[in-house]
């Protein structure tokens, strides 16, 4: 696993996914990371979608640097999925047709207490939470996957389809087996036999728990210890933040929410750690291209080659390749200059098999 990674669409821009149940602060979250971009929800049912750009202190100091006239942060589409309610038919038909469009998903669950905030269900309890989203998935897949055997078994050519039968029915007991289908071990033909499916419970996870203001003073809240110990035995990755004071901090200016975050022991805005976390699950990285024109983030797979990083830029460029001159950014951090980094020998000229790093900055020589 994973059988498949993300959608490109101009470029890389993966759509990340925001689930959970009702009233738990996914539509905050949304408005936090699309920075308001869309206020109002589509109401009626309907998910809300819009542009994010990722935060990136690095773009922040190449953009000082180089006064560009243009900065342009890496992306992605967030799209604020309706609440999922249980039991409600049109609830999770809507719910798994947007799951199964995104790339990742941000499952947002609540642990604060807010009185004016309704409940859903019988009390506040994260696990449980976790577990109705998650079976609502796996139910998805092994329906998926119950139907396509059904159909290979009645086919003539069933011979023909015995390899693509065997895998499937490894991925049927897993999902008996109350396991996501990202826990189970695949070779590449294997998966390339899968590719045509949308499965559910392939995608990256992200888990958020939305906590109240004292929480994050006091760092705990009720059954921490268990949801934590729950996540980590079923790799799923946890950023614990509060949406109520992250919209404190996105209301001030920078000087202003560096002291907030101080004053709150936070080490570093929730929105951040979302962004990041994501890009990390979905093995991306961004080098960046610099000038007086712009500042800009790319993003491509980890492990890309430079001729593949060019075509990102342009398919001229991949086509032309002639060569890649890099310099890491925290070499031209630590030496403040360009000429500094070229009078102690860092910048390097590169061929189009090299390997592109996170943080490489990169011009492009080309010839068409």
């Amino acid at each position: 696993m994973p059988i498949v990674n993300y959608k490109e669409r101009n470029g890389i821009i993966l759509q990340l996914g925001i689930i959970g149940m009702p009233m738990v602060g996914k539509t905050t979250i949304f408005e936090l990371l699309t920075e308001g971009a869309s206020k109002a929800h589509a109401g009626g049912g309907k998910a809300n979608t819009a542009m994010a750009r990722i935060p990136d202190e690095r773009i922040d100091y190449l953009s000082k640097m180089y006064k560009p006239k243009k900065t342009t942060y890496a992306q992605m589409e967030v799209v604020d999925i309706p609440g999922l309610s249980p039991g409600a038919e049109r609830s999770s038909s809507v719910f798994l047709d947007n799951v199964r469009r995104a790339d990742a998903l941000l499952m947002v669950i609540r642990v604060f207490d807010n009185p004016s905030v309704p409940i859903f269900g019988d009390s506040i309890n994260p696990i449980k939470s976790i577990e109705t989203i998650n079976y609502e998935l796996l139910l998805s897949d092994l329906d998926l996957i119950e139907r396509r055997i059904e159909r290979i078994n009645g086919n003539k050519k069933k011979n023909q389809m015995q390899e693509e039968l065997e895998v499937l029915e490894r991925l049927q007991a897993a999902l008996e087996d109350e396991k996501p289908l990202s826990s189970v071990e695949l070779n590449d033909k294997q998966k390339e036999l899968l590719l045509s499916y949308q499965f559910l419970t392939i995608k990256p996870v992200l888990v958020c728990l939305n906590m109240s203001e004292e929480h994050m003073h006091s760092h705990d809240f009720p059954q921490r210890d268990e949801v934590l110990s729950y996540c980590k035995q079923r790799n799923l990755p946890v950023i614990e933040m509060s949406a109520a004071i992250e919209r404190e901090i996105a209301e001030l200016d920078e000087e202003e929410k560096q002291l907030f975050l101080e004053d709150m022991n936070i080490d570093e805005a929730g929105i951040i750690k979302i962004s990041r976390s994501m890009y990390e699950r979905l093995g991306l990285i961004s080098f960046f291209t610099v000038g007086e024109d712009e500042v800009k983030a790319w993003t491509v797979e980890k492990g890309a080659i430079a001729r593949r990083a060019a075509g990102k830029i342009h398919s001229d460029i991949e086509r032309g390749f002639i060569r890649a001159e890099v310099v890491e950014y925290k070499d031209l951090k630590e030496l403040g200059s360009m000429t500094a980094v070229k009078e102690k020998g860092l910048f390097r000229l590169e061929g189009k098999e090299y390997t592109v790093k996170d943080g490489d900055i990169v011009h492009f020589r080309f010839n068409v």
